[in-house]
This record gives structure tokens, C-alpha cells and sequence, in this order.
């Protein structure tokens, strides 16, 4: 197995010094130590040479790791952030629809690099959509949110303050309430937002649902292929043939139709970004074959040299056309293909032989 340097984020203080307390009980410390601080450490680690270098966080410091492994060509993966955005269907069921996208947008106070960024939908659902996401807020969170055992607060003052910033300007359709003592953001939905909106130029990574409306999915396409490509995009319908358009029209990390977040719990599928949401992708068997190098080895035996000799020089008219039949007839495939080239590869022994002498 390969060896890993841990290095946890200095964000989550708390979850690092966990991981840094447990691995050392049940993993060799020499061989997966956890490396704990901030950015002297972290810089001072990209400093080193590693084999290959996974990092998850934003794209600004994806590009700052990309630039340090550079210096030693050492591959990276990067799982980066992105709005990823989602689209509503006039022709589904907007009550299961919203409680759904609901689920994904407010888990960890909307703090998940895969959660619905934005809703994209119809001007005349709008209302209905804001209307369904309030009713499962009541049914997840009760009526007062703030006192929830299931609510999560933001992680720090610094991104408090910078989500709260996103709001100005913009139609609160509900919540909008803050605590910054606490980093309390209760739920909130924006209505009748703008894409040129500053809540529309990064990523919100916290419990703001802008909806921006989009009078056709053709106009939906043509916002999201505008932008960078994000990490996840989530589309629902009933129309399978709408899904898959929009999927085939669009490029993204990641797609879940009918659903949201959930193709990242099914370990059979790769999981990663594409241009600014990342690069490379891992997750069940892709983890093994994106952390391992496929090494080609061939072990020859040392007989039967006069097969080689149509390879060896001189030259001649002969050889090339023999080589040519092998090249071109491409009997390499399946067993039948190896049956024949074997007798095909007798013939042309003996024939070589006869010509040789």
C-alpha cells in the first residue's frame, strides 16, 4: 500500500485534532502521520516531494497546489468547489422535488462542496417552489430553526460575515435572520434573482437558495455552459429524454437526476470535478487506479529467437510486408484472434527460415 502525510484543514480545528488524536491509535504513525496547522505548515509540506497529492478545498488554493507539484511533476487530484446548479421541470412533483433539494442545500448549514447552489426554474413555479421549500424547512427543523438539535451553525465569523455579505441587494423570500455571536444563518431563499447578482459570481458554500428564473431549459443550459463547469449539477423532470438532454448539453463533475448529492455515496462511481471544480476522481475501485501507477511489464523467454529475425537488420521488401499484415489485420482480439496469430506467427518462423537459409 502507498504511505500518506494527513494534513486536515485548520479551518475545522476541532475535526482535526480528532483525526490527529485517533490515526496514530489504530494506523503506524510512521507511515500515515497527520501534519496539523495552517498555511506556513501546508506550504512547507507542498515543498516536499510526494508521489501524487490529493487536495479538497477551493480553487484558488487548488491552483497554488497544482503550481507547487508542478516543480516535481507529480500528479494531483483536485476535488475543488463550484455553484452547482439545479434545474426544476415544470412536469414533476414539486413537493417531493423541494424536499429533496432541500435536504441537500441546508445539511451542514449548506456547508458541502455538492450542495444545489442555485435553483433554476420557470417564473410560474417560482412561488410554488419557495412555498414547498418553507413547508419541509417546518417539517425538518420545526418553527424555530435556531433552537434545532438538527441545524448546524457556520464554521467561522469570517465566512459568516461573507455570506451575510451575498444577501445585500437581493429579494429575501424567507428566513434572512442572523446571530453573529452564535454564526447562526437561519435557512433562506432568495426569489427573482439576477446571474449577474454578486450571490451569483461564487460559490455560496452556506444556507442561501438563490432562484434565478429561466423561461425555458434551453435558457437553462445556455446559464449554466456560460460559467465555469461546476462539481455537480442536478436536474429534475419527469420527461427522462429532458434529463439526459441536459446532461449531454452541459458539462459538470457529477450529475444526479431526480436527486440530489446522492451519486456521491454510490462507491461504484467516480467521484471528482472538471476544470475550475477540479481534476481527476476517485471514490471505490477509481481511488485504487487514481493512486496507483500502471507499470507495463513483459517477460520474454529467451528461445525461439529466429521468430525475431523479420524485426533485425537488413532490411527488406519481405519484412515490411509481413510487418504490415501484422500491424493492419489486427488479429490481436479475443481468443480466436491470439489462435490465429499464433499459427500465423509459426508460418511466418518457417517462412523466415527458408528465406535465411
Amino acid at each position: 500500500g502507498n504511505a500518506v502525510v494527513v494534513k486536515p484543514s485548520e479551518v475545522s480545528e476541532n475535526t482535526a485534532k480528532l483525526v490527529a488524536d485517533l490515526l496514530p491509535q489504530y494506523l503506524d504513525k510512521e507511515l500515515y502521520p497527520v501534519v496539523t496547522g495552517g498555511v506556513p505548515e501546508t506550504t512547507e509540506l507542498l515543498t516536499q516531494r510526494f508521489d501524487h497529492i490529493l487536495y479538497t478545498g477551493n480553487t484558488a488554493v487548488g491552483k497554488i497546489v497544482m503550481a507547487a507539484a508542478a516543480k516535481h511533476l507529480t500528479p494531483v487530484t483536485l476535488e475543488l468547489g463550484g455553484k452547482s446548479p439545479c434545474y426544476i421541470d415544470k412536469d414533476c412533483d414539486l413537493a417531493v422535488t423541494c424536499r429533496r433539494i432541500t435536504w441537500g442545500k441546508y445539511m451542514n448549514c449548506g456547508q458541502t462542496c455538492i450542495a444545489p447552489d442555485y435553483i433554476l426554474c420557470d417564473p410560474s413555479i417560482q412561488s410554488q417552489v419557495v412555498e414547498n421549500i418553507k413547508a419541509t424547512l417546518q417539517e425538518f427543523y420545526g418553527e424555530d430553526v435556531k433552537s434545532s438539535p438538527d441545524y448546524e451553525r457556520i464554521i467561522n465569523k469570517r465566512h459568516f460575515k461573507r455570506i451575510l455579505g451575498l444577501l445585500e441587494g437581493q429579494k429575501i423570500a424567507h428566513g434572512g435572520e442572523t446571530d453573529e455571536a452564535s454564526c447562526f444563518i437561519a435557512p433562506t431563499i432568495l426569489t427573482d434573482v439576477s446571474p449577474e447578482s454578486k450571490v451569483m459570481e461564487e460559490e455560496i458554500f452556506g444556507p442561501v437558495l438563490p432562484i434565478v428564473p429561466v423561461k425555458s431549459v434551453e435558457e437553462a443550459i445556455e446559464l449554466i455552459n456560460c460559467r465555469e463547469k461546476p462539481l455537480a449539477l442536478y436536474v429534475f423532470s419527469n420527461n427522462k429524454q429532458l434529463i439526459k438532454r441536459v446532461i449531454s448539453e452541459t458539462s459538470s463533475g457529477g450529475v444526479t437526476g431526480n436527486d440530489v448529492i446522492m451519486h456521491f455515496f454510490l462507491s461504484t462511481l467516480p467521484f471528482g470535478g472538471v476544470g475550475h471544480s477540479g481534476m481527476g476522481a476517485y471514490h471505490g475501485k477509481h481511488s485504487f487506479e487514481t493512486f496507483s501507477h500502471r507499470r507495463s511489464c513483459l517477460i520474454k523467454d529467451l528461445k525461439m529467437e529466429s521468430t525475431n529475425k523479420m524485426r533485425y537488420p537488413p532490411g527488406s521488401q519481405k519484412k515490411v510486408d509481413w510487418t504490415k499484415f501484422f500491424l493492419l489485420k489486427r488479429f490481436n482480439k479475443g481468443r480466436i484472434g491470439l489462435v490465429i496469430l499464433a499459427v500465423l506467427g509459426v508460418l511466418a518462423a518457417v517462412m523466415t527460415k527458408v528465406s535465411f537459409g
